[in-house]
C-alpha cells in the first residue's frame, strides 16, 4: 500500500531542492519552498492510496513552504489537509489564524486558500503526516470548517486521540494489504476526520447518521483494546461503559465488524497481542501464564485451548520456534 516515492539521499546534492519541489507537487499540491541551507537539506516522502484520500508520511529539514494566490489559481484541487506532528515544531497561516504545532498536535488547512508553513528541525529533521481528502467528502458545512483553518487542536485524547492513533499505525504499519484494504481504510479515514471536524465545531448534529455510528464503533474498539487486560472484559461491562444496550452493541460489530462478534473481537485481540509477547525475546523469562493473564486468559487451559484454535500449535511450541537461531548449535 505504502510506496516510497523521494529520498534525497538518493538525489545528488545540487538537484535536491528542486527534486523536492517537483515530487510534493505531483503527490500533494504545488508548493513555493524557502530553504535556506540547501546544501543540506534532507528529506524523504512516502505515499499511499486509501480510497479517494491520499495519506503521506514525510520528514523534511528546517524550511519554509507557501501556498500562494497564483498557484492555487493555477491548479486547485479543492481538499482538506490534515496534518500530524510527529517530530519537529511548525507554524502555519492561513485566513489570519496561526497555529504554533509540535509533536502529537493536529491541524486542518485548505488547498484553497494562501497559506504559509515554516519548518524549524533545528540539525535534526521534523516529521508528519498529511492526509489529503476531498472537500466534497466531508459532509460537514465548508464554511465553517473554514472558521477552524490552521487551528491548533491536540492529538492525545478524546476524537483527536483516535485520528492521531489511526494515522500513526497506519504510517508506521509494516504489514501487506490487499488493494480493497485501501478503499475500506479510506472509509474508515474519511469518516475519522468528519467527526473530528464536527468535534470541533460542535456540529455532531449535522454529521450523518452512518458515520455517527462508526465513529461509535471506533471508540468501542479503542474501549476494548485499552482494557483486554481485565479478566472481567465482556459484551456486558462494553455495553455498560458506552451506556448502550447490548443490542445495540451487537447491532454495532455485525454492521461494521466483517463477521466478528464482540466476544470473538475481544479473544481476537487477546490471541494477538499474547502472541505478540510470546515472540518477544524481551519476555523470555516471563511464564507463559503470566502472559495469558496480562491479557485476560486467567486459566492458562483456556488460554491453550484458544491459542492452537487459532493457530494450530501451542503457546510454548510457538514461543520455542519463535526463538533466533543459535548460532553455535551448528558448531
Amino acid at each position: 500500500m505504502w510506496g516510497k516515492v523521494f529520498d534525497s539521499q538518493e538525489v545528488p546534492v545540487p538537484d535536491r531542492v528542486e527534486a523536492w519541489r517537483d515530487v510534493t507537487a505531483r503527490t500533494l499540491i504545488p508548493n513555493e519552498f524557502t530553504i535556506d541551507r540547501a546544501a543540506e537539506f534532507r528529506a524523504s516522502l512516502r505515499a499511499a492510496t486509501l480510497g479517494e484520500a491520499q495519506m503521506t508520511a514525510l520528514t523534511y529539514a528546517s524550511m519554509a513552504s507557501r501556498r500562494t494566490p497564483r498557484l492555487i489559481r493555477r491548479s486547485d484541487p479543492e481538499m482538506y489537509a490534515v496534518g500530524l506532528i510527529l517530530r519537529g515544531r511548525q507554524v502555519i497561516v492561513q485566513d489570519r489564524s496561526e497555529a504554533p504545532l509540535g509533536a502529537g498536535d493536529l491541524v486542518v488547512y485548505s488547498t484553497s486558500h494562501p497559506y504559509t508553513a515554516v519548518v524549524e528541525a533545528g540539525q535534526d529533521t521534523a516529521a508528519s503526516v498529511v492526509v489529503q481528502v476531498p472537500r466534497a467528502m466531508v459532509p460537514v458545512s465548508s464554511n465553517r470548517v473554514d472558521g477552524i483553518l490552521a487551528a491548533r487542536m491536540p492529538g492525545h485524547e478524546g476524537v483527536g486521540g483516535l485520528l492521531a492513533h489511526f494515522l500513526t499505525h497506519v504510517a508506521t504499519d509494516t504489514a501487506s494489504y490487499r488493494p480493497a484494504d485501501g478503499q475500506r481504510l479510506g472509509g474508515v479515514l474519511v469518516d475519522l476526520i468528519t467527526a473530528w471536524l464536527a468535534h470541533h465545531l460542535d456540529a455532531e448534529d449535522q454529521t450523518p447518521a452512518e458515520t455517527r455510528r462508526h465513529m461509535q464503533f471506533l471508540k468501542i474498539q479503542d474501549f476494548i483494546r485499552r482494557h483486554l487486560g481485565d479478566a472481567e472484559l465482556s459484551p456486558d461491562t462494553v455495553a455498560a461503559a458506552h451506556h448502550v444496550s447490548l443490542r445495540t452493541l451487537h447491532r454495532l460489530f455485525h454492521a461494521h465488524a466483517h463477521g466478528a462478534t464482540v466476544s470473538s473481537y475481544i479473544r481476537h485481540q487477546r490471541l494477538t497481542m499474547a502472541r505478540r509477547d510470546l515472540a518477544d525475546p524481551r519476555l523470555a523469562a516471563r511464564p507463559v501464564r503470566a502472559i495469558a493473564a496480562r491479557w485476560g486468559f486467567t486459566r492458562p487451559a483456556d488460554f491453550t485451548r484458544a491459542f492452537r484454535t487459532a493457530y494450530r500449535t501451542t503457546p510454548i511450541d510457538y514461543r520455542r520456534a519463535s526463538r533466533p537461531a543459535d548460532p553455535g548449535a551448528h558448531r
